[in-house]
């Protein structure tokens, strides 16, 4: 389990003042977890992520995996960015098998790897094609499966689909959620998207604006439903779905609008309305 207790993350500004990016944050992502993070554009969503990854020190509080401090990154975390950072001149397979490259694993078993995961991903046939070569949705494939080469425990995703087009975007929430039943990974994913975010979780949690802090949080089966039944379309027109994804919506522009004297208790009272939405 990945827990997240208090954590805080302050940042000095240009004019010395401290700024307050996360505000005693708590969260547990069990195994097979699934979290979704979801909140408006410097809400710390992707703060809380780099402490989470080890990219960025917390100020007060703690992040654990498996009881053991978070302090920098490892190979127990994999990360998908936004963009997908490919190296250009490196094919596809060397470009996801360049973490085992570092970690001193022969030529032929990053090869094995590289084509396994091809394989999970889809892409099986694009092993020795250059990045450039490549779709936008195609490159995060690539990423993807670089990500889990080393079998990390869990998987950071910083947003990863929101540059893509509607229909890729769809197809890719597909195939992450394949990838997550085969692998059993624990998973932390970003995003802007409520539709994507009530898709996804097995768990959603709204942030406040800053200083970043958990106001909502909604456990959905959703994710669970699509695994079994294979049809997106049907699952995202459910009548509770449509109601979440407005009752989330509210919460979210509460929460951006409200002072932040009052926005916790505020967005709070919304959440509990919205939560006897999504159980009824």
């Amino acid at each position: 389990m990945l827990s997240v207790r208090d954590a805080s993350v302050f940042f000095e500004a240009r004019d010395g003042r401290a700024v307050q990016a996360l505000h005693r944050v708590s969260l547990d992502i069990p195994p097979r977890g699934f979290v979704v993070a979801l909140g408006t554009s410097g809400c710390g969503k992707s703060t809380l992520l780099n402490a989470m990854a080890g990219f960025l020190p917390l100020s007060e509080g703690s992040i654990t995996l498996h009881s053991r401090p978070i302090t920098r990154p490892g190979a127990d975390r994999g990360v998908v960015f936004q963009k997908d950072t490919l190296l250009p001149w490196k094919s596809v397979a060397e470009n996801v098998a360049l973490g085992l490259q570092f970690a001193g694993a022969s030529r032929a078993q990053r090869r094995e790897r590289a084509q396994e995961l091809l394989e999970l991903v889809g892409l099986q046939d694009f092993a020795d094609a250059a990045p450039y070569e490549l779709s936008g949705g195609m490159r995060q494939r690539v990423g993807l499966a670089r990500a889990l080469a080393p079998n990390p425990d869990i998987l950071l995703m910083d947003e990863p689909f929101g540059a893509l087009d509607s229909m890729t975007r769809e197809q890719m929430q597909e195939l992450l959620v394949s990838v997550w039943q085969r692998t059993g990974k624990q998973v932390f994913f970003i995003t802007h998207s409520i539709e994507e975010a009530i898709f996804l979780g097995t768990e959603v949690i709204v942030m406040s604006p800053r200083p970043g802090r958990i106001v909502a949080r909604f456990d959905l089966d959703y994710v669970q439903r699509f695994a079994q039944e294979g049809n997106a379309k049907a699952i995202k027109t459910l009548p509770g779905f449509a109601q979440l994804r407005e009752q989330i919506r509210d919460i979210v522009h509460l929460s951006e609008h409200t002072d932040s004297a009052h926005s916790a208790d505020s967005t709070e009272h919304a959440a509990a309305h919205a939560k006897q939405g999504a159980l009824a």
